[in-house]
């Protein structure tokens, strides 16, 4: 069986590491984020990081109950980074949308880490401030609580979606992304029109478009979605003819 966590009051070093170093589980997470932009996934151990504290690597599991531990702490703290300074404006579609796109780039910020967490629950405290805060703009904004729930499903998992495609492709060796890139020039950029009339047609966008990332585009078809189907709630309420709601999960 794994060993407790000791609470954080009572495993605080009492003296610094060789370094002058006094440990915290911030202080841990940090120092993984960087070994993990540095090294990648495979560079995050806990003898490397302990290397990198300059403590003991048993010292770790003081602060976590094991690298799955300290994996959801770091996914944890990217949302922590991601909602650093945000506060709601009262606007609920400006609101939600600054969430998701402070989440995305969060994550994209550091893609070795969010491919190993995007697709994790933490649990931990920022993961659960930012689940309340979308829950609490589409509560405020008039949504049934089973559309809030539908609505909050499509917009988080399509964020960390896209947050994980993009950050798997930023992980990669730039020499495999910049080819990755380069074929919408070298390839779909020069295929004939006899054989190939759409992609030929649309190449001049592709090459533009492709070597960006969608999701700000995906954002906002699914808030347009979101608030048709609010305007057609609204309009229920008012008593007027309701039009047909487009459902989230139809985009």
């Amino acid at each position: 069986m794994p060993k407790p966590v000791v609470p954080e009051e009572k495993r605080r070093r009492r003296r610094p590491t060789r370094s002058g170093t006094v440990l915290s589980e911030a202080l841990i997470v940090e120092t993984a984020l960087r070994m993990l932009r540095e090294h990648g996934s495979t560079g995050l151990t806990a003898r490397r990081l302990g290397l990198a504290l300059d403590a003991d690597p048993s010292t770790l599991y003081r602060y976590f109950r094991g690298m799955d531990d300290l994996t959801l702490a770091i996914g944890d703290a990217l949302i922590g980074q991601a909602l650093e300074g945000w506060a709601p404006t009262g606007e609920w579609r400006h609101d939600l949308r600054e969430v998701g796109l402070r989440i995305h780039a969060a994550y994209v910020a550091h893609p070795q880490a969010a491919v190993l967490t995007a697709s994790r629950v933490t649990g931990r405290a920022h993961e659960l401030a930012a689940d309340e805060a979308v829950l609490d703009l589409l509560r405020g904004a008039g949504f049934p609580l089973p559309d809030t729930v539908r609505i909050y499903h499509a917009f988080i998992d399509q964020t960390l979606a896209f947050a994980a495609l993009d950050a798997a492709s930023l992980a990669l060796p730039s020499a495999a992304l910049d080819a990755d890139e380069d074929k919408w020039h070298s390839t779909y950029a020069r295929l004939p029109a006899d054989r190939y009339p759409r992609i030929a047609e649309a190449a001049r966008l592709l090459t533009a478009r492709m070597v960006t990332s969608a999701y700000p585009t995906a954002l906002d078809m699914l808030l347009d979605s979101v608030e048709r189907q609010r305007d057609g709630v609204e309009r229920q309420r008012d008593g007027a003819p309701q039009e047909r709601a487009v459902s989230p999960e139809r985009l």
